[in-house]
């Protein structure tokens, strides 16, 4: 059971979330009275409350979700809450649906989208990993921050050939080279407010890092929103490339490190948006004619399952009419298949425009 103090706050933080008739989070849509009263005096054995799911949202009315789970456990404990915001977010994937086992498919499949270069800047192909045997980032130790960053330095330090590169810890790192890390897009900023009302920046920046290849072409972020952010990108359209090399990354980390599977859920992580095959395909892309009818370009993107954001992700604005155009579906699909989608949405939307 839960104390009374944190009992109190979650009240409050229902009764806030009711009051606000502008919110559009699926936390909005979902936490009804009914599923509020069943989960509120439950707790994970790690010690994660409802409080710690939803405080994110409850504090940034704004999300588009608003939900997290703080272990692995949570997502079976307030299931009543997370099965629906999965099957809404993830396009239909039901709480009797099985994710289908890892199959990153034939690789040969996969082709340059654009080999002119006249439209895409850049590709991206990532994936979340959270390792076995750790919780996530509200309920972790400084101590498990420690551990872990050294187990997965150690791997990372043991890569060879294309994946060869240097590890370095956000701990005793300079400004300069902080700043030229964010500037290329390679490190993840520190406060985001979604993660920090989540409680997930805890004893920043122990623990936390950022490893890349020397080609700059692969990268694995440690301890930011996931246990790991595994990444492989490039300048062009070169898709098949790109996720070749992150296969073949994953495969080799995977070797040293157990990761965190759920039967039903497929590979597990902090957000739900990211379940199952945690992969997001990606293009900066200029699309000036579509994006001069941004409601054309959603259409044709929600179409193929796409999600469009601002260059720089979720939560900001195109950038010289640069979007940042990536596969939505995670769950109920494998891993080639995700990118397949992403691949022949993006296709489409090239020939679209070149048609215009």
């Amino acid at each position: 059971m839960v104390d009374a103090e944190v009992l109190e706050k979650l009240e409050a933080s229902f009764s806030k979330l009711e009051a606000a008739t502008e919110c559009k989070s699926l936390l909005k849509k979902y936490l009804t009275k009914e599923v509020f009263d069943d989960l509120k005096t439950k707790k994970t054995s790690l010690g994660a409350s409802l409080l710690d799911v939803i405080q994110s949202g409850v504090e940034n009315l704004d999300s588009g979700v608003g939900i997290y789970a703080p272990d692995a456990e949570a997502y079976t404990l307030f299931a009543p809450l997370f099965d629906p915001i999965i099957e809404d977010y993830h396009v239909g994937f039901k709480k009797e649906d099985q994710h289908p086992p890892k199959d990153f498919g034939d690789l040969e499949k996969f082709v340059n989208v654009d080999p002119e270069g006249a439209y895409v800047v850049s590709t991206r192909v990532r994936c979340g990993r959270s390792m076995e045997g750790y919780p996530f980032n509200p309920c972790l130790t400084e101590a498990q921050y420690r551990e872990m960053e050294e187990k997965v330095s150690s791997t990372l330090s043991a890569l060879e050939g294309e994946l060869k590169g240097t590890y370095y810890p956000l701990t005793g790192m300079s400004k300069e080279v902080q700043q030229k890390l964010i500037d290329d897009h390679f490190l993840f900023k520190e406060g985001d407010r979604f993660l920090q009302a989540a409680n997930a920046c805890r004893y920043w920046p122990t623990g936390r890092g950022i490893y890349h290849n020397d080609k700059k072409s692969f990268l694995v972020w440690v301890n930011e929103e996931d246990h790991l952010r595994i990444i492989s990108m490039q300048k062009g359209g070169d898709l098949g490339e790109v996720y070749r090399r992150l296969v073949s990354a994953v495969g080799e980390i995977e070797k040293r490190v157990p990761f965190s599977h759920h039967d039903r859920l497929g590979f597990l992580t902090f957000c739900p948006t990211n379940l199952g095959t945690t992969v997001r395909a990606s293009v900066h892309i200029k699309l000036p004619k579509l994006a001069a009818n941004k409601a054309k370009l959603e259409e044709v993107a929600a179409k193929y399952n796409l999600q469009v954001r601002g260059t720089r992700g979720e939560h900001t604005e195109a950038e010289g009419g640069i979007y940042d155009i990536s596969n939505k579906r995670r769950m109920g699909l494998t891993e080639y298949q995700a990118v397949k989608e992403m691949q022949d949405g993006i296709l489409e939307l090239i020939k679209i425009e070149k048609g215009m």
